[in-house]
């Protein structure tokens, strides 16, 4: 109890002093765990916890697209990727196939990395 206490206060000082750039890698390694749970849970045909933990996936998408910046290029296509993504999210979740997730999560691991490899290239260059 009391270390679950601790971590918790942990995790919110992380996300409290993170920087907007920290938190957005922290929201694309939440999608990528909770689309990952997901696929697990219906493997496992726990359809109530496959239910919840993707739409903790579908949320984290949905905060990455209305946060997006419109008055970049960019922004439009990863806009259009975010739709995608919560599309096959919610067909996954009503339909219960695991394979649906395996066709995304790739993508989000590759936005993430993507993401973390511009933060780094960033820092060196401060």
């Amino acid at each position: 109890m009391m270390l679950n206490n601790a971590y918790n206060k942990y995790q919110q000082n992380s996300v409290m002093t993170a920087s907007p750039q920290e938190l957005t890698l922290m929201l694309y390694n939440g999608a990528i765990k909770f689309m990952k749970q997901s696929k697990l849970y219906i493997e496992k045909k726990d359809l109530q916890n496959a239910h919840n933990t993707n739409i903790k996936a579908q949320n984290i998408i949905q905060e990455l697209n209305i946060t997006l910046d419109m008055k970049y290029e960019l922004s439009q296509g990863l806009r259009d990727l975010y739709e995608f993504i919560l599309r096959v999210l919610i067909d996954a979740n009503i339909e219960k196939k695991p394979e649906l997730l395996d066709n995304i999560i790739p993508i989000v691991e590759d936005m993430r990395n993507t993401w973390q490899e511009a933060m780094n290239i960033a820092k060196k260059q401060k």
